[in-house]
């Protein structure tokens, strides 16, 4: 082969392969900013149920299935609750028991393949809980977003915000909590939610355009007579309490923030969810970069929101070491900077945005001593 016509065919193969990397990379960062609303998030197993009987179900055994707590156990046209492994049951060796709560809907059989979820309830406040609510209109920038406020005499509200992989249902574990103690808790959709105005370019932002809404919804519980508000945040609904607490027009009305798994390393959490979708190592670093300036992802303004040295509102976070999505050591670093205002409660064998999950009563005796002189 002359040496030109060598040269031509060496570029030509360096472009295809360009070309295809590139095309790789938007392919695997759609997997990150794609997924809709209510998806499971990637990475945790499918769990095969082996048998449902009144009061246990059993579950194929492994890392997750034998997690603590009490989570939801979600499938094809089925959702229940489990609650605790059941280690004096007979199983055999490669089967978990754990206690079945209840079934929100559909049947438990035999061979139903289920996931784990950190989202106990199906339907509102009122149809799930039993506690009364108004389903509310929250002007956004984009459009009205869907909300439900659940109604108490306290001046201080919460708002709060779901994260990735969930929908409006997953604050609900925490409504009983909060109505007991009167607070009213107004519960936002934010865009690319169900029933919500569609993000422009069908991406999630991970919090970057999605805290407006959130802004939103403060901005209106303001207008209906909320004299303080305290921001509760899951995962990328953390991220964006911290973008409101930081920038908002209306953030001297916060008056505290409550993060759990918070997201405060965006690369991180990118990388974490394309490695989930099996993406070959090799493309990781074009995928992550491919996610970051399709969405327009701005890590600096990130690192303004969660910097220590400006934080002035007391904040707690709940976080742990075995979440794989956002990572802990930034919680660990946030806590260690501004000890006076934050506080960390640290939570094992959680996965992300599922603090609360792996142990209830510890989780709402910190959040009450947090919350009690805020109200």
């Amino acid at each position: 082969m002359r040496p030109a016509t060598a040269t031509a065919a060496a570029v030509t193969t360096l472009i295809g392969v360009g070309a295809a990397a590139i095309a790789a990379g938007r392919y695997a960062s759609d997997a990150a900013l794609r997924a809709p609303s209510g998806r499971p998030l990637p990475g945790d197993p499918r769990l095969t149920v082996h048998a449902a009987e009144s009061g246990r179900v059993t579950l194929t055994r492994s890392l997750a299935s034998l997690r603590p707590g009490t989570y939801g156990l979600d499938g094809p046209d089925v959702h229940a609750v489990v609650g605790p492994v059941l280690d004096r049951v007979p199983h055999s060796a490669d089967t978990v028991v754990r206690r079945l709560e209840r079934v929100e809907y559909g049947t438990l059989e035999p061979g139903a393949r289920v996931r784990l979820t950190p989202v106990l309830h199906t339907g509102t406040p009122l149809s799930a809980l039993g506690v009364d609510h108004e389903d509310v209109e929250i002007p956004g920038e984009l459009g009205p977003l869907p909300g439900w406020l659940v109604p108490g005499p306290r001046p201080t509200w919460v708002v709060a915000l779901h994260g990735l992989g969930t929908t409006r249902l997953q604050p609900l574990n925490l409504v009983p909590f909060l109505s007991r103690r009167q607070i009213p808790v107004l519960i936002p959709a934010y865009r690319g939610d169900e029933g919500a105005p569609p993000s422009p370019d069908g991406l999630s932002h991970l919090g970057e355009s999605e805290w407006r809404d959130a802004d939103a919804a403060v901005r209106y519980a303001v207008r209906r007579g909320a004299r303080h508000v305290v921001l509760y945040g899951w995962g990328t609904g953390a991220t964006m309490a911290l973008h409101v607490a930081a920038d908002s027009g209306v953030r001297d009305a916060v008056r505290g923030l409550v993060l759990d798994s918070p997201v405060l390393d965006r690369e991180a959490t990118l990388r974490a969810l394309v490695a989930a979708r099996h993406v070959p190592a090799p493309l990781l670093p074009l995928a992550v970069r491919a996610a970051t300036t399709r969405a327009a992802l701005d890590g600096a303004r990130l690192q303004d929101a969660a910097d220590p040295a400006a934080l002035r509102i007391p904040t707690l976070v709940f976080h742990g070491p075995d979440d794989t999505l956002a990572p802990w050591e930034p919680s660990l670093r946030l806590a260690a900077r501004r000890p006076e205002l934050v506080t960390l409660q640290t939570v094992r064998r959680a996965p992300h945005a599922s603090m609360w999950n792996a142990d209830p009563v510890r989780y709402e005796e910190a959040l009450r001593r947090f919350l009690t002189p805020l109200l």
